[in-house]
């Protein structure tokens, strides 16, 4: 039996290598070697022959620049057979994904967009191949490999130099694939720019030299995650993370920013690429049965589907969800049955943009003429929303769907693709064309014998080279269609800038998305400390990179002003209120004995009590009285300082009028003996004198304190009631 096994483990090693084999040797074949540069092949050599069609279902329009784009349209593709005993044949994937076709419809956009602008490559034309991946690392990379090499069946071994077919690609969605393909294609200089692939292990230039991506790195978002934990003072947590590279690196970012935050893991769960029902029970029970209320999920929405659809089923409401970016605005998550527990879910969204024109784009599709023969995914999508069968004789089948019309019209926000709402990951593919269209500007910008290149050379837009777009990438620069800037740092990311989003149910049952605004997180560690004032401001040195909104996430934001639940001690509170009669009447009582006091100034028995004293206790007493006014209302920079220090200063005036008129009493008593004259030492004069001695001891440790560590408006979070709040108070620093 053993040696069975070990015969059985060689026999699948030595496949596995054979097949490493053949897909390198495909790839060379059709490649140059990495010490050139793309162009043609002066060998003669043999020829290449593509074994099989590795693009299932694409859309083509034919350019002067090819850009290609992969997308998800479906999301689960079959498992391959291992065997090795025949050609693989073309695979069929199932659940069609609303979202991922929007995205590929913005790429389409974005591209006839340009071709329209007279300003932006007016004497270029750009087209596209955007090709379904089927949410599988595999089936991303053999459409890659298609676009960069050609789908010919076969082709002369003095064609395989040539300039590729599409010199730059635009995707994938996930960060495994694009982990594959941009291993696979960096050493050949391909560019390719992501739109939501995040993790941070994608920004070592050395492993991904010709990588970029206009979705910030997981390490913004760990950052930003870490920051809202200690902010609202969950210091006990649970993680739960997809078995992907995604949710891995996630993870491993947010448990290194926790180090030394105060903020403990109770619990660590990876949902499985391939859930069964007993493991995900597994991890439910464990959510269940932890002491902590706070769980952070960093998963991406498949993964998360999978999970939270169990904690729905058990009916789990007591927990708070921390939800990273690739689900918190997933709607179909925020469905009505999921809310009971998930209301109240924070997490992280990209920043989402209004593109003018995209709605009526997306609704200009009709499953009739000839964009229905040139889109192989209009049918699905046409069957999907409308519940009906396109081109299909319901006679020759068992279907019990009706007959489509062609004349439905696809409404803006009737459905996951029509719905442009929350144009995040849209916005992203539309950033990602943008980028290549300016960086191609860039290059017919170049004067002959000033470019970057060898001897001042200029690239050739009619013979592109992919490492020429690599080049010009890194330096692009330019604003948006929308309004928004951007740019790609040294690792090829964008700034790293997200929206805070809060699930609030409204009254008709639903689901709403608030947008707490921006979270501004540079991309170093050198973002430790918040501003002082609350207030986030772009910064100059190390933190060139940060982009900011204008104010606290928890304050009034969004289009409508709302804001989130703040406490504070205001004067429409109970204790407020009391505190304000309490303070009113004891400066009211006071300033009535003062002015008795100062009526009869000049008779004996106010002579005799030392009338200077009194009134200067009487004046510390009312001052004492009106510091409770200040410890009411939202607290401020200089509210916080004032609180403070004017307590002080007159409870020490006070304490010092009332300990140099009880001196003065004692020592008159002592003083029997006939001849001592101890009150020369306690005359007016020096009463006045210790009084200010003491006061101005206390003004000097006042100045000290405020110069070092004064107090400051600080944040304390929790969850209470209806949800999460922040509750602001003074942090008094230094004592």
């Amino acid at each position: 039996m053993a040696g069975t096994g070990l015969a059985l483990l060689s026999s699948i090693l030595v496949s596995t290598q054979v097949m490493c084999l053949c897909c390198w040797l495909w790839l060379l074949c059709c490649l140059p070697a990495p010490g050139s540069v793309w162009g043609q092949s002066g060998g003669g050599g043999g020829a290449c022959r593509l074994m099989a069609k590795p693009i299932s279902g694409s859309v083509y329009q034919a350019g002067d620049v090819v850009i290609g784009g992969l997308f998800p349209v479906h999301v689960e593709a079959p498992l391959p057979e291992q065997e090795f005993r025949s050609i693989e044949g073309n695979a069929t994937c199932t659940i069609f994904y609303q979202r991922a076709y929007r995205w590929l419809q913005t790429m389409i956009f974005a591209v006839e967009e340009i071709n329209r602008d007279p300003a932006l490559l007016p004497n270029l034309t750009l087209g596209f191949l955007a090709a379904d991946t089927c949410l599988a690392e595999s089936t991303t990379l053999g459409a890659a490999l298609a676009m960069v090499t050609g789908q010919e069946a076969s082709v002369a071994g003095t064609e395989c130099g040539a300039t590729p077919e599409v010199p730059v690609i635009i995707g994938d969605a996930r960060s495994s694939a694009s982990i594959v393909v941009a291993h696979t294609l960096g050493p050949f200089d391909l560019p390719m720019v992501s739109y939501y692939a995040s993790c941070a292990c994608l920004s070592d230039t050395w492993r991904y030299p010709s990588f970029f991506r206009t979705i910030p790195s997981d390490a913004f978002q760990a950052r930003g995650m870490a920051r809202l934990l200690r902010l609202l003072g969950w210091v006990w947590v649970g993680l739960v993370s997809g078995d992907d590279d995604y949710g891995k690196f996630g993870v491993q970012m947010l448990l290194q920013e926790l180090q030394g935050s105060g903020v403990c893991v109770a619990y660590s769960e990876v949902i499985p690429k391939v859930p069964s029902q007993r493991r995900i029970r597994h991890i439910v029970d464990t959510i269940r049965g932890s002491t902590a209320r706070v769980v952070v999920t960093f998963a991406i929405s498949q993964d998360a589907r999978a999970l939270l659809e169990e904690v729905v089923r058990q009916n789990i409401t007591d927990r708070q969800w921390i939800a990273s970016e690739a689900w918190v605005t997933y709607s179909t998550l925020s469905s009505p049955k999921n809310l009971p527990s998930l209301s109240g879910t924070i997490g992280f969204a990209l920043k989402k943009a209004i593109i003018p024109s995209l709605g009526p784009f997306l609704t200009r599709l009709r499953p009739d003429g000839d964009y229905q023969k040139s889109d192989p995914f209009l049918r699905e999508l046409w069957e999907e929303m409308f519940g009906c069968s396109l081109g299909v004789d319901l006679s020759m089948t068992q279907s019990s769907r009706r007959q489509c019309t062609g004349s439905e019209v696809i409404g803006e926000g009737e459905s996951q693709y029509a719905d442009v709402s929350q144009l995040r990951a849209s916005y992203n593919v539309y950033k990602a064309v943008y980028a290549i269209a300016h960086a191609i500007q860039d290059m017919l910008a170049c004067r002959p014998g000033e470019g970057p290149f060898n001897d001042g050379q200029c690239p050739d837009i009619w013979k592109l080279q992919p490492s020429q777009i690599v080049h010009y990438l890194r330096g692009v620069n330019f604003s948006t269609p929308v309004g928004d800037s951007f740019h790609f740092d040294m690792n090829g990311d964008p700034p790293g800038s997200y929206d805070i989003i809060n699930w609030h149910v409204t009254p008709k049952g639903t689901a709403e998305f608030v947008q707490r605004t921006c979270l501004c997180v540079c991309n170093n560690d050198d973002d430790d400390d918040d501003d002082d004032d609350g207030d986030c401001v772009p910064v100059a040195g190390p933190c060139v990179y940060m982009q900011c909104c204008l104010s606290p996430w928890y304050q009034a934001c969004g289009a409508e002003g709302e804001a989130c639940l703040v406490d504070f001690l205001s004067y429409n509170d109970t204790m407020g209120v009391i505190l304000s009669v309490i303070s009113v009447s004891g400066v009211t009582l006071t300033a009535g004995a003062l002015a008795t006091f100062f009526y009869h100034r000049h008779t004996p028995l106010v002579k005799a009590n030392n009338s200077e004293l009194s009134f200067l206790l009487l004046l510390s007493l009312k001052l004492c009285f009106l510091c409770a006014l200040v410890f009411i209302g939202r607290p401020k920079p200089w509210t916080c300082m004032l609180r403070h220090t004017l307590f002080g200063i007159s409870f020490v005036l006070c304490i010092s009028c009332l300990l140099s008129r009880t001196v003065v009493v004692l020592v008159a008593f002592r003083a029997s003996l006939p001849g001592e004259n101890l009150m020369r030492y306690f005359s007016p004069a020096q009463q006045r004198m210790g009084i200010s001695l003491c006061t101005l001891i206390q003004v000097l440790i006042c100045v000290l304190w405020l110069s070092l560590a004064p107090p400051r408006p600080a944040e304390r979070g929790g969850r209470e009631g209806r949800g999460p709040r922040v509750v602001l108070e003074c942090e008094v620093g230094s004592v």
